[in-house]
């Protein structure tokens, strides 16, 4: 009896340190970082700002995959379904991993928060309020103003029903208590373009897609969605400077996720070496370049953030009644 208990012992202890092998030698073969979007946008602009430097740090290659379709949905969904083993990671934004079943039910049954763990914040983006050059407003204070004089009849642009920026969108109005009719489209470049050409009132855009037409002043620049102004465009005020919108603090997140069940360890190992990554400055230079900022949150920190603002976009899709279903 005693032998087989010193056997036993020791068939554990094996066991057991073979795991801790496993993890530590994390990672001992590429990394596949899906990107659920085009090559070329803002979202795939940051994964291939940050990732190469995230590679160099975990001394092993990361490959940027690009996969298209369904407003990020289809990317996602490969994610969640894949081994948890740190191998297969999301470069993750909120359209699809929070949004989408939120105005999709029936069609995206998934939880993102729960089927994804997440591991932390990339980079940061503010969204910005434009309006187009010969619109009679040059605040988010006389826009709120025009818009009461006129309800219904100024519209806004965003990248389609149900994205983030829609619901920021929809935010804006009902903090205002103002009615703007929504037009989607299915790009934010060409929602730019129609703003620009004076097709369109007002628009809903990322800080990085919309601050070269700003600063050429192809649009008016009403009002950063974050709660202080956007270091990349300083003479551009926080929409929270102006007093419905005193509480606005959107901002636009990406994040690396893993499938749930992916070892802590290997979670921890990526979130330490990416905040090393952050500490770079010519980072941030490219980073600011691209209208992004670095964004840092321990695992645990990023998680509550997340289902935070699960939260608030919930309680801002069910008051407009968007659904897509």
């Amino acid at each position: 009896m005693v032998l087989i208990k010193i056997l036993l012992g020791s068939l554990v202890a094996a066991v057991s340190h073979a795991g801790v092998a496993q993890t530590t030698a994390y990672p001992s073969s590429p990394i596949t970082v899906v990107v659920p979007f085009a090559p070329g946008g803002s979202v795939d602009v940051a994964a291939r700002i940050v990732m190469p430097r995230l590679a160099e740090r975990l001394k092993q290659p990361i490959v940027v995959e690009n996969v298209v379709g369904a407003s990020g949905t289809i990317a996602t969904q490969r994610v969640i379904r894949a081994k948890p083993d740190g191998y297969t990671l999301l470069f993750a934004v909120a359209s699809p991993v929070t949004v989408a079943p939120l105005v999709s039910p029936n069609t995206f049954k998934y939880d993102g928060l729960k089927e994804l763990l997440p591991i932390a914040p990339v980079a940061s983006s503010a969204f910005v309020l434009i309006a187009r050059p010969t619109l009679a407003v040059d605040s988010a204070d006389a826009l709120v103003k025009l818009a009461r004089s006129q309800p219904g009849k100024l519209n806004y642009g965003t990248d389609g029903v149900g994205t983030s920026l829609h619901i920021t969108a929809e935010m804006i109005k009902q903090m205002a208590a103002i009615d703007i009719m929504h037009v989607p489209y299915k790009s934010g470049p060409q929602v730019l373009t129609e703003l620009a050409g004076g097709q369109i009132d007002l628009a809903v855009l990322p800080v990085g897609l919309a601050q070269n037409f700003i600063r050429d002043n192809k649009v008016k620049a009403l009002g950063v969605t974050s709660q202080a102004r956007w270091e990349g465009l300083p003479n551009v005020p926080s929409l929270s400077e102006t007093a419905e919108f005193k509480s606005m603090n959107v901002d636009s997140w990406q994040g690396l996720m893993a499938p749930a069940h992916t070892d802590a360890a290997i979670v921890d190992r990526i979130a330490r070496e990416l905040a090393a990554v952050h500490a770079d400055p010519e980072l941030k230079r490219k980073l600011a370049d691209a209208g992004f900022a670095p964004m840092d949150m321990a695992p645990a920190a990023f998680a509550t953030y997340l289902a935070r603002e699960k939260q608030m976009l919930s309680t801002v899709i069910n008051t407009a009644g968007i659904r897509m279903d």
